[in-house]
C-alpha cells in the first residue's frame, strides 16, 4: 500500500508530539504493524523528519520507537554549532574543509589517505566501487556538479555503478547545483529513473561546500582537493586529494542531520530544470 500524502502528514503530527510505539502508530492510522513499520522507514529514509530506534532487539520483548528527528537543530555541541554554521554559509568547496570535522572524531573511528591526481577522471586508491557497493538501503551525497559520474574504477564508470544500486532498491539523495553548466550530470542521473521504472535517484539544487558520501547509518566519506594554484609557488607540487572516512556512530547522525536539513529546504531538480528552460535560446 502507497504510503498518500495525507497519511504521511497524519504520521508526522502524531510524532511530533512526544515519541511513539510502532503498534501506536499502526493503530492510529488503523494499519497492520508492518504497514505502520514500512511508513516509517519510508519516511525515515526520503525525508529524515523521523528517526526509529529499537530497544531490547533480538528479544521477544523487543520495542521499536519512532520520534521526531529534529533536524531544524542540527547540532548538540558548541563545536558543532560552530561546523554547522560554516557549512551553511558555504557555497564552493574552498569554504570548507572536512578536516575540521575529522579533526574530532577519534582514531579508532577514523581513516584518511592522500591520492595524487594524475589523471582527474580516473581513481586510483579510492576503492569507491567497493564503498558504494556496501550500500543496503540508501546513499546521502554532498556533491558539487555532479562531475564524480565521468569517474572510472577498474574500467567501470560511477555512473553505471549507481544504475546498479538503483536496479538493487537503494535511494540516492543528492544536493548538487543545478545550473547550466552542469545540467548534462544531472540529466544523466536522473535518466536512471526512467530505466529503473521508479524514483531511486532524487536530486536538489544547493550550492554547500561538502563533497562526499553518507552510506546507510554506518559511514561517511569526504574529499578536499589540494590545488597548487591555492598556494605559494612551489609549496604545493601536483593535485592531490585527500580522503577522510568517518565512522563513529554520533558523527555520521550529525552529518546525515546536516544534509536533511539542507535537503529539506532546498529547490527539485525537475523545478529547477523548468525554471532553466525559460531562458530564451537556451535549447536543451
Amino acid at each position: 500500500m502507497v504510503l498518500d500524502s495525507k497519511t504521511h502528514k497524519k504520521i508526522n503530527e502524531f510524532i511530533y508530539s512526544k515519541p511513539r510505539s510502532v503498534d501506536e502508530v499502526a493503530k492510529y492510522i488503523d494499519k497492520n504493524w508492518r504497514t505502520a513499520d514500512r511508513y516509517l522507514k519510508q519516511i525515515n529514509e526520503e525525508q529524515g523528519t523521523i528517526g526509529l530506534r529499537t530497544f531490547r532487539e533480538g528479544t521477544r520483548g523487543a520495542l521499536k520507537i519512532a520520534f521526531w528527528n529534529n533536524i531544524e537543530k542540527v547540532h548538540s555541541t558548541s563545536f558543532q554549532e560552530k561546523l554547522f554554521k560554516q557549512i551553511e554559509q558555504g557555497r564552493d568547496k574552498k569554504d570548507f574543509s572536512p578536516f575540521d570535522i575529522y579533526q574530532y572524531i577519534d582514531d579508532n573511528q577514523r581513516s584518511a589517505f592522500l591520492e595524487y591526481r594524475t589523471n582527474t577522471n580516473v581513481t586510483v586508491n579510492q576503492n569507491l566501487i567497493n564503498f558504494l557497493s556496501s550500500t543496503e538501503k540508501q546513499i546521502l551525497h554532498f556533491s558539487g556538479n555532479n562531475s564524480w559520474i565521468s569517474l572510472t574504477e577498474n574500467n567501470k564508470k560511477l555512473i553505471d555503478v549507481a544504475e546498479d544500486l538503483a536496479k538493487q532498491g537503494v535511494k540516492i539523495k543528492i544536493l548538487s547545483r543545478i545550473e547550466i553548466a552542469g545540467l548534462g550530470n544531472v540529466r544523466k542521473l536522473l535518466a536512471i529513473n526512467d530505466r529503473v521504472g521508479k524514483e531511486m535517484i532524487e536530486i536538489r539544487h544547493c550550492y554547500q561546500p561538502l563533497r562526499g558520501f553518507l552510506i546507510d547509518n554506518k559511514e561517511a566519506r569526504f574529499r578536499e582537493e589540494l590545488d597548487p594554484d591555492m598556494y605559494k609557488k612551489g609549496e604545493l607540487k601536483g593535485e592531490k586529494a585527500v580522503f577522510y572516512e568517518i565512522k563513529d556512530e554520533e558523527w555520521v547522525e550529525w552529518l546525515q542531520r546536516v544534509f536533511w536539513n539542507l535537503f529539506r529546504t532546498s529547490i527539485p531538480a525537475e523545478k529547477r530544470i523548468n525554471d532553466l528552460k525559460s531562458i530564451h535560446k537556451f535549447k536543451f
